[in-house]
């Protein structure tokens, strides 16, 4: 018997999901037409109004919203609440323009909490673990998601964010907690800090890692998995619909993270065309949230690619594990070619580690890539057996991806670690 206890919705039948979902759904339609002036006007100048959804497939009829609509009313004019009223502001990093500014009024951070909790508990958690949280604090909403859900399950935090990677390592062999969040590269930093510590990081306290902020591959899950003696599950979400967990894996089938869809109602719409596509396609995600107050998001773009899946461990919908982002793709000489296709090629080779950087130049009017990745430690990258990976990997990434590249060799710590999302492309043809 689960120590946790589903709740009921976690188990209801597809019709009370769906019946809860157009309640909502039309509730946040109305909240968001009211009370925000972005989404009113979005809303007439499409010629739709809330009063039109009468069914959950009239939301395709509703306008998107993208990362654009949040940058232009920077930074509380899509909020639906005033900001007298948020109890909390989160942001973006803002690297590419203007932050996402995302606010939570008290009872938005009680639902955050809840399908947090939830989240960790589908995760495999027991009464009384502790659980090491070395996601970032601060604006970045990972830090304090994972804290206010853990705590919210009764679970003892640790809440040590990114960084100082070494003294990381000492606290989880003094505290020895039993769960690790954090991103799944970061993780690796981690493992390799142990090791250079001279400890097993296979006998450390942790038996579960929920990873998340970052495209990662079934590939690195075993890789994970198999360093560090845990079960690695992935966790979903992002700041603009709410922050992390707004789907995660369930333990007992790690089959693609579940969408905790009494809050989140998921679409999966073709990329160029913008025309929803039926369960089981690939194509772009999409979100609507249904019970957010300050900032309800209407049909948001992530630019996440999957496919949604019908639900195994729980009722609810899953979605295929994210590998890929429309925004991370890389086009060289006409071929589209994903970080995370390269990742799964690399980690098929022994003599490589998971550590990593596509690096796009240009030579002339032609654009040229280069994969600089560390040979395993004590592994030197003149050695044959290094140079045969290496020409082995650029063959098969020819093959696979479609793509010639170029494959740099770097010693241990010759990529640069990540202390939180991983930078993986590395653009340099326009600077």
């Amino acid at each position: 018997m689960n120590p946790f206890p589903l709740e009921p919705i976690e188990k209801a039948s597809v019709d009370e999901l769906r019946g809860l979902q157009l309640k909502r759904l039309q509730a946040t339609l109305r909240h968001a037409y009211r009370n925000s002036p972005v989404y009113r006007r979005k809303f007439d100048e499409a010629g739709v109004h809330p009063d039109d959804c009468r069914s959950l497939a009239d939301l395709a009829k509703f306008p998107f919203t993208t990362k654009q609509d949040l940058r232009d009313s920077y930074p509380f004019g899509m909020f639906a609440v005033p900001r007298a009223q948020c109890a909390r502001i989160h942001a973006s990093s803002g690297t590419t323009g203007k932050p996402t500014v995302v606010g939570y009024t008290l009872r938005d951070i009680d639902t955050w909490a809840t399908v947090m909790a939830r989240s960790i508990r589908a995760s495999g958690a027991k009464p009384g673990d502790m659980v090491h949280v070395s996601y970032g604090y601060g604006l970045f909403t990972g830090g304090l998601g994972a804290h206010y859900g853990a705590e919210k399950l009764g679970l003892t935090v640790v809440p040590f964010g990114g960084g100082q990677t070494e003294r990381q390592v000492q606290l989880m062999e003094d505290f020895r907690p039993d769960i690790i969040m954090v991103t799944p590269s970061y993780m690796l930093a981690i493992a390799d800090e142990f090791e250079r510590q001279g400890r097993d990081p296979r006998e450390s306290s942790v038996r579960l890692g929920i990873f998340g902020a970052e495209p990662w591959t079934n590939d690195m899950r075993v890789a994970i998995e198999a360093r560090m003696d845990i079960d690695a599950v992935d966790i979903y979400g992002l700041s603009e619909v709410m922050g992390p967990g707004v789907a995660n894996e369930c333990v007992e089938t790690k089959d693609g993270p579940t969408i905790w869809e009494d809050h989140f109602y998921p679409e999966i719409i073709h990329p160029e065309t913008g025309e929803p596509v039926a369960d089981g396609e690939m194509g772009e995600l999409v979100f609507t949230s249904l019970t957010k107050e300050a900032l309800p998001i209407i049909r948001y773009r992530t630019r996440d690619l999957t496919r949604l899946l019908p639900g195994t461990a729980r009722t609810m919908r899953r979605m295929e594990k994210i590998t890929g982002r429309s925004d991370d793709m890389m086009i060289v000489r006409g071929v589209n070619v994903f970080p995370t296709q390269i990742e799964e090629l690399i980690l098929r080779r022994p003599e490589l580690t998971a550590h990593y950087q596509c690096l796009l130049r240009r030579d002339g009017h032609m654009d040229e890539l280069t994969v600089a990745v560390e040979t395993r430690p004590g592994l030197s990258p003149d050695s044959l057996e290094a140079r045969a990976a290496a020409e082995l990997l650029r063959h098969e990434i020819k093959v696979y991806v479609g793509s010639s590249v170029e494959v740099a060799l770097r010693p241990e710590g010759g990529v640069e670690r990540s202390q939180g999302k991983a930078k993986r492309v590395l653009d340099l043809r326009h600077g």
